[in-house]
């Protein structure tokens, strides 16, 4: 069930203590509330969904795949790109055709670049420009922990490093569903802080529940299962679990995304970049390769 915008319009009341409490609640009541139900995203989000459920045959021809895609351009255009680029071209020769570029990424990426492109659609809209630059910084340390995602599948195990990929994308869609919901509060626009708290606090349990409405494959709910949990801290890893946690941690966990005074180099996420530090040349380059295609 969506909260309305109207009724959240009043004028804002500078709110403190136990009314701004209130506040926080009411947001995370409305939010468990839907999830319980049917969850609501914008237009173009609910397009990238319906992208993904019509390619869930994995045995669909390629000629196929591409009509289907041919529907929504920017995901075509998208798709072009990304078959051209660095990550899925060494030689950077491009993809002649549609078809062509799905050949060569295979149907689990073009499903991944539809909700990428949809995540990302989502932080840049409208009403979203309050919350600029956590948005920006969100979607940043999300590509980043993608992009570390698939190098460590690709050199430390035998999982496919684009479904890989795809787990450090969605890791933190909590965030991303809580931002969009907390620009329905006026009483929590203009408290860009609070909405940190609330975030930090929430995002794991309401982002595992959100994927798993959402129809993600179970390993990649279960990898996204208490990511920002300390624990050990790895010199390897060897399950999708182990993945997202050190990719996240690379990425910054969510200190990197929510302060903007984060050391990189300090405390647990520190010792975990010294131990993966010979992969950092190489996720520090497809970093800016992804951000460059899916932003």
């Amino acid at each position: 069930m969506e909260t309305s915008q109207e009724e959240h319009s009043q004028p804002v009341a500078n709110k403190n203590g136990e009314d701004l409490k209130a506040d926080r609640f009411r947001m995370l009541e409305d939010i468990a509330r839907e999830l319980a139900g049917e969850v609501i995203f914008p237009t173009y989000f609910d397009a990238a969904l319906r992208l993904r459920k019509d390619l869930q045959n994995p045995d669909l021809p390629t000629a196929r795949i591409a009509k289907i895609v041919s529907i929504e351009p920017l995901v075509a255009a998208k798709l072009m790109q990304l078959a051209g680029s660095a990550l899925y071209s060494p030689d950077g020769s491009p993809a002649k055709d549609l078809s062509a570029a799905i050949s060569r990424l295979g149907v689990d990426l073009v499903r991944t670049t539809a909700l990428a492109i949809a995540m990302n659609q989502l932080l840049r809209s409208r009403d979203m420009a309050i919350f600029n630059d956590l948005t920006r910084a969100l979607w940043d340390h999300s590509i980043r922990t993608a992009a570390a995602a698939r190098i460590l599948a690709r050199t430390y195990t035998r999982i496919n490093p684009d479904e890989a990929l795809l787990a450090g994308l969605v890791h933190d869609l909590g965030a991303f569903y809580m931002l969009y919901r907390a620009v329905q509060y006026p009483e929590l626009r203009v408290r860009p802080d609070s909405i940190k708290y609330l975030i930090i606090q929430w995002h794991e349990g309401i982002g595992v529940t959100l994927l798993d409405a959402l129809g993600m494959p179970e390993e990649i709910v279960n990898a996204t299962i208490d990511h920002d949990q300390p624990r050990a801290a790895p010199t390897t890893v060897r399950t999708l679990t182990d993945i997202v946690y050190v990719g996240n941690l690379i990425a910054g966990a969510h200190f990197e995304w929510s302060h903007q005074d984060f050391d990189p180099d300090a405390g647990e996420v520190g010792v975990v970049r010294q131990n993966f530090s010979a992969l950092l040349p190489e996720i520090d380059a497809d970093t800016r390769e992804m951000l460059a295609v899916f932003s």
